[in-house]
C-alpha cells in the first residue's frame, strides 16, 4: 500500500478533562406509540450464512432510515414490501406510516437479504429489495410532498444480494449521476485457509441518458477485502471513497474486467513466506527483502525520498512499496545484496528511541523479527509487571497488574483497524489512518451535503470526526466530543445500536430488547452544586436517562433527529421526544 500514513488530530479545546460521570435523571421522556399495520419482517440468516462478517453486514442491520435532508421522517420496508414513511410534525398527533413505494414480489431467491435503502439528495432515493436487484427512485422534494408515490426511474438486477451502505447523486458536465456503494458477503473458492467467504464493495454509478428520460450504468467498480468495513461512504461528485475496516480492501475489477494489482505484477518469490522481514533497534531499522533468485546488482530498483521506499527488481512492479511508519534519513540509509538470495537494507530512523509498530502500514506481506537489544528493552520496560512475591508492594507507584481487576470495557478489538482514502478516479488509497485501539462505534449523518461522520472511541470518550476530503493535510476533523461514551458504551453487554444527534446535543444507546439509554451533553445548573472530594463548584451536569418501550418485540431500528428518537421494532414504531426546539446545544 503505497498511500502516506496519516494520524488523527485531537481538538483539545472539546476535550473535557474535569468530566465526572452523567448523573441519572428521572425526568419522564415523553414517548409516543404508532402501532403498525404490517409487521416489519427480519430476515434470518440462513445456516450457510454463518461467519462473523455475516452477523455484522446483514443480522445487526438497521431497519429504520432516518432522512437527513428532512428533520424527524424516517422510513422502513414493511413484511408486504411496502416503503413507509412516517413525518412527524406533532408529536401529540402522529399518524400512520405512509406507503410511498411498493417492491415487487420475488420469490426466486434461495438467501434474500433485508431491503435496505439510501437517500442520496432531497428527491432522489436508492432501493433495493434484499433480492439483488437495485431500484433509482425519483421522489420529487419529500418534505414538501412526503404523501407522493415514487417513481423508479432505474430498476435492474445487479447480481448476488447486497445492501446499500451510501449513495449520493450529483451533476457533472451537465449529466445528473447517482453513485451508490453496495456491500456483499459472498463465497470465495480461493479463501481456503479462513472462513471462506470474501467482502466485496461494488460502487456503482448510473448517469442520464437523453436528457433525463432513462438512466444505464456508466462504472462499476469492485474493491474485495476480508473483513465487514464498520464505515464506508464516497466522496461528494464521486472523487472518492473512504473506508474504515478491520483488514484493508483492494480494487479487483473494473467494468467486470479483473484489475492488475502490485502483489499480481510482483515476480515470484514464494508466496506462502514472508517477502520480507524487518527488525529494529533504537537508532535504525533493517529490512531483508527477498528477490527472486538469479538477479544482479544492475537489475535492482531501489527508490527512497519523502518517507516513502521502493524495492524491486528492473522490468517488474515494486516487490515492497509504501510510506514508511516514519520518517528516516536517506543520506544515512543504503542497502546491499546478501548471498545472492535477498536484499538488506538499512534505514535510520530520524527520531532515535522510537518503536515502529510496523514498516509499511498496512502491508502485511512482511514478517518483525525482535532483535535482542529489543527484546531487552522491552524486558526492562515491563519488569515491573512481574515479581518474585505476590502483590509484594500494592502501595509502590507502579503496582503489579492484576488482570482480575479489569472490567469487559477496558478491552479493546484485537485487530488493527484502518481508515483508507481511496482515490475516485485511480481506486488506489492515497492517505492510510492506522485506528489502533481506537474502536469504531457509529456513523451520523451530522449535514447531508457532507460525507458522514464516523465516531470513535478515544480512552474514555467518543470522539466525532467529520472527513474533509478537500484538505489533504487534514482529512479528518475533530468536530465533536462525547464524554466518558467509549467507556459507557462498552459496559452495556446487551447493547445493539448506537447514534447521536446531528446536531451532538446527545447519544443514544439501544440494547436488544425494549430499553434506550440517552446521554446529554453537560448543561449548565440552577442551583449551586460542589464537588465534596475536590471542594469546588459544579457549574454543569451532564445527565443519563433511561427509557422502557411497551414492546417484548426485538427493537429492529434505531434512529436519532436533532429533537426525537425512533425505535423500531416488529409491530411498533416509537417516537421519544427527546429535546424541544428552543433547547440550546453545547456541543463543547
Amino acid at each position: 500500500m503505497s498511500s502516506p500514513n496519516y494520524s488523527l488530530k485531537v481538538n483539545r479545546e472539546l476535550l473535557d478533562p474535569n468530566f465526572e460521570s452523567y448523573r441519572l435523571s428521572l425526568d419522564p421522556i415523553p414517548s409516543y406509540n404508532v402501532e403498525l399495520d404490517a409487521a416489519v419482517e427480519e430476515v434470518k440468516l440462513k445456516d450457510t450464512q454463518y461467519t462473523l462478517d455475516h452477523v455484522r453486514a446483514f443480522g445487526m442491520y438497521n431497519y429504520l432510515h432516518l432522512d437527513p435532508w428532512y428533520p424527524d421522517s424516517v422510513f422502513f420496508v414493511d413484511c408486504k414490501g411496502r416503503v413507509l414513511n412516517l413525518t412527524v410534525t406533532l408529536d401529540t398527533a402522529l399518524g400512520k406510516p405512509k406507503e410511498v413505494f411498493r417492491l415487487s414480489p420475488d420469490g426466486g431467491c434461495e438467501e434474500p437479504l433485508c431491503p435496505s435503502l439510501s437517500l442520496p439528495s432531497a428527491s432522489w432515493a436508492a432501493l433495493s429489495d434484499g433480492t439483488g436487484r437495485l431500484y433509482l427512485l425519483r421522489t420529487s422534494q419529500r418534505g414538501e410532498n412526503s404523501h407522493l408515490q415514487w417513481e423508479p426511474q432505474f430498476n435492474q438486477p445487479m447480481g448476488e444480494p447486497f445492501v446499500i451502505l451510501h449513495s449520493l447523486a450529483h451533476v457533472q458536465g451537465g449529466v445528473h449521476s447517482l453513485e451508490v456503494l453496495l456491500l456483499r458477503v459472498q463465497k470465495d473458492p480461493q479463501e481456503s485457509k479462513g472462513s471462506g467467504f470474501s467482502v466485496t464493495l461494488e460502487w456503482i454509478t448510473v448517469a442520464a441518458q437523453d436528457q433525463g428520460k432513462r438512466y444505464e450504468v456508466r462504472t462499476r467498480r469492485l474493491l474485495t477485502g476480508k473483513s465487514v468495513p464498520h464505515y464506508a461512504a464516497l466522496e461528494p461528485q464521486g472523487r472518492g471513497l473512504m473506508v474504515a475496516s478491520e483488514k484493508p480492501f483492494a480494487c479487483t475489477h473494473l467494468d467486470g474486467k479483473a484489475v492488475e494489482t502490485p502483489a499480481d505484477r510482483a515476480p515470484e518469490v514464494g508466496a506462502a513466506d514472508p517477502l520480507y522481514f524487518w527488525q529494529q533497534t533504537a537508532e535504525d531499522v533493517t529490512v531483508s527483502v527477498r528477490m527472486p533468485e538469479g538477479f544482479s546488482k544492475d537489475q535492482v530498483q531501489f527508490r527512497l525520498a519523502g518517507g516513502s521506499l521502493s524495492v524491486g527488481v528492473q522490468g517488474f512492479a515494486p516487490i515492497l512499496e509504501g510510506a514508511l511508519h516514519a520518517a528516516v534519513d536517506p543520506e544515512a540509509s543504503a542497502w546491499v545484496i546478501k548471498d545472492h538470495k535477498s536484499l538488506e537494507v538499512t534505514l535510520q530512523k530520524l527520531e532515535e528511541g522510537s518503536t515502529w509498530p510496523e514498516l509499511v502500514p498496512g502491508d502485511g506481506r512482511g514478517e518483525y523479527m525482535v532483535s535482542e537489544e529489543q527484546a531487552a528493552l522491552i524486558h526492562e520496560r515491563l519488569t515491573y509487571l512481574t515479581v518474585d512475591d505476590l502483590n509484594a508492594n500494592g502501595e509502590a507507584e507502579k503496582p503489579p497488574c492484576n488482570s482480575q481487576e479489569l472490567e469487559d470495557c477496558d478491552g479493546f478489538p484485537e485487530d488493527s483497524s484502518s481508515l483508507t482514502h481511496f482515490d475516485g478516479g485511480t481506486l488506489q488509497p492515497t492517505q492510510v489512518v492506522n485506528l489502533g485501539s481506537h474502536q469504531y462505534l457509529f456513523t451520523v449523518d451530522a449535514d447531508p451535503s457532507e460525507m458522514p461522520c464516523l465516531c470513535l472511541r478515544h480512552d474514555v470518550d467518543a470522539l466525532v470526526w467529520q472527513p474533509r476530503p478537500g484538505q489533504p493535510d487534514a482529512m479528518w476533523e475533530h468536530i465533536a466530543t462525547f464524554n466518558a461514551l467509549g467507556y459507557v458504551q462498552a459496559s452495556k453487554r446487551d447493547k445493539k445500536f448506537s447514534t447521536c444527534s446531528p446536531d451532538f446535543s446527545y447519544a443514544a444507546l439501544g440494547e436488544c430488547l425494549r430499553r434506550a439509554f440517552i446521554y446529554r451533553q453537560p448543561a449548565p445548573v440552577d442551583t449551586v452544586l460542589f464537588n465534596r472530594k475536590q471542594g469546588r463548584q459544579v457549574g454543569q451536569v451532564a445527565k443519563q436517562q433511561v427509557a422502557s418501550l411497551d414492546s417484548a418485540d426485538p427493537v429492529l431500528g434505531f434512529r436519532a433527529s436533532n429533537e426525537r428518537l425512533f425505535v423500531l421494532t416488529e409491530k411498533n414504531l416509537f417516537v421519544l421526544k427527546v429535546n424541544n426546539n428552543e433547547v440550546q446545544v453545547n456541543s463543547d
